[in-house]
């Protein structure tokens, strides 16, 4: 038997075969690694049939389910390159992202069939399998039923492909960050070890597994460990909580952005509920509130911050529980095998204590962006990546993420890049001048607020730009509320001053660095 050092379900499947890989509660499923493998191998043999081969995509658009990671492991197996979709996302959204990385198949859940066979159709995808959980027969199903365990195994190193996720972009449009095998080793070296990832690990994961925190935090670190994922398909606040006091789970690792831990502990069964199996919670994707870090403490929860992004596996900066309430704010040190450092405008590095740009390198960072070269070329100095947020270092080599450096606003632990909901707001043909800043939002962390200038004798009501980008946009991307102004405040040089739209609106000064 041959074994390769990407094929991560293969191993487990030869060392632990009857260990339990996933356990699906929304579906009633239990896959072993033995189990597991079976179906990457199946759905591998089935996908070559399909004509996919070495570098080509493979969509998916579903709630969490085990057959993400199954197609995961079956891609790697074949040398092709998995996308996940946000299922949040409107099809005008999903229509790019779909004619950008050209996919040869789309695997979706029923509850997306009506999107998907338009998307299927008006993306010239080739073939698509649909996952039904209730249906022994379905597509998905009787797909693999009719396949084997035999595949073609192309030459695949740790440079190629086995992922790529679109991440919000700048200039309106995301980008698809390219993660090769590389990147996702070097995520579990990175991320394991602090977290105390092992065969014994059984991780609730609740963050959508389009994106890298559901994916690799730690789901993905745990998986390559051999250690059990407990998937559910959305997170429920109620039922998480459930989850992690069922000793009969024994869940000992759970991740999530600061969202998901506030709604728990807002909930009436928080204070009653058994958290003593809770080794590690990992918290990130946004700044995560004192109150939340004190009362999850107070449980006796050990929290671990940390900041990163899709494009560094994710795992870039660690904070350990135990620096948590002594840093507060901090998202700690650099992680083993990155490098961090902060610079100026001119790319010089900074001394600690001054704010700049934060720059990271490592075997952890991604190429680049996918079929986008410029967008490559314009993260990237001299193999560091320009990771767009403003950052200082403490005089013990801590790192506090200041504020973006570019325009980003976080919600509900999404980012959300203005740009790309200011073309949609341009759409209206009333509209002469808008601009998105985030404001804080109790319940979100943030959210976005829409100042708009209109066109002399053209009206246009509040209700009526909110339902428009509800009819185009993903919900967390939608403008809570819409400013109506003259004009947009703008500097010398027609840039437009969105620290004075703050100012304006929070009444006090909330500077934007740029």
């Amino acid at each position: 038997m041959s074994v390769k050092h990407y094929d991560w379900s293969a191993y487990h499947a030869y060392v632990r075969p009857n260990k339990i890989a996933i356990r699906d509660l929304s579906s009633n499923q239990l896959l072993t690694y033995k189990e597991l493998d079976d179906r990457a191998c199946l759905l591998a043999n089935w996908l070559q049939k399909a004509g996919v081969g070495k570098g080509d995509r493979v969509a998916i658009l579903s709630q969490n389910c085990a057959e993400f990671f199954e197609l995961e492991f079956a891609c790697a197996k074949i040398g092709a390159i998995e996308l996940p979709l946000n299922w949040r996302l409107t099809k005008p959204e999903l229509e790019y992202i779909l004619n950008d990385s050209t996919p040869k198949v789309l695997i979706y859940d029923h509850s997306f069939s009506e999107i998907s066979a338009e998307l299927t159709n008006d993306c010239n995808v080739s073939a698509s399998l649909e996952i039904e959980k209730e249906n022994l027969d379905s597509q998905y199903e009787s797909a693999l039923k009719e396949s084997n365990h035999t595949y073609e195994k192309p030459e695949i190193d740790q440079e190629d492909l086995i992922m790529i996720m679109y991440t919000s972009g700048t200039t309106g449009h995301p980008k698809g960050a390219m993660i090769n095998h590389q990147m996702q080793l070097y995520n579990v070296i990175n991320l394991a070890s602090p977290a105390y990832v092992g065969p014994d690990t059984v991780q609730l994961v609740v963050l959508p597994l389009f994106h890298t925190g559901g994916m690799n935090c730690y789901a993905n670190p745990v998986l390559h460990n051999g250690g059990e994922i407990i998937l559910i398909r959305d997170f429920d606040p109620g039922l998480a909580l459930s989850i992690l006091g069922n000793s009969d789970y024994g869940v000992s690792h759970f991740f999530a952005v600061p969202a998901p831990y506030q709604f728990m502990m807002n909930h009436p069964e928080f204070d009653k509920t058994d958290l003593s199996n809770l080794k590690i919670a990992g918290i990130g994707g946004a700044p995560c509130a004192e109150a939340i870090l004190k009362t999850w403490a107070d449980r006796g929860v050990a929290m671990i911050q940390g900041w990163g992004m899709t494009e560094t596996s994710p795992g870039g900066i660690g904070l350990p529980a135990e620096d948590a309430e002594r840093k507060l704010g901090s998202a700690g040190k650099p992680l083993m095998h990155t490098e961090v450092k902060v610079v100026d405008d001119e790319g010089q590095e900074l001394p600690w204590g001054e704010v700049g740009e934060l720059y990271i390198k490592g075997p952890n960072i991604t190429p680049g962006y996918w079929n986008n070269p410029e967008a490559t070329k314009n993260s990237f100095e001299d193999g560091w990546l320009k990771t767009g947020d403003a950052a200082r270092f403490d005089d013990e080599g801590f790192v506090y993420i200041v504020d973006r450096w570019k325009d980003m606003y976080i919600s509900g632990g999404e980012n959300v890049y203005p740009a790309e909901v200011e073309n949609v707001l341009y759409q209206l043909p009333q509209i002469a001048e808008a601009a998105i800043i985030g404001a804080p939002d109790e319940r979100w962390g943030e959210t976005g607020v829409a100042f708009i200038s209109l066109k002399p004798e053209m009206p246009l009501e509040e209700k009526d730009v909110i339902q428009h980008c509800i009819n185009n946009l993903a919900k967390f991307k939608v403008p809570s509320s819409v400013k109506f102004i003259d004009a947009l405040p703008r500097n010398a040089t027609g840039k437009v001053l969105k620290r004075n739209l703050r100012e304006d609106l929070l009444g006090t000064d909330v500077p934007a660095i740029s």
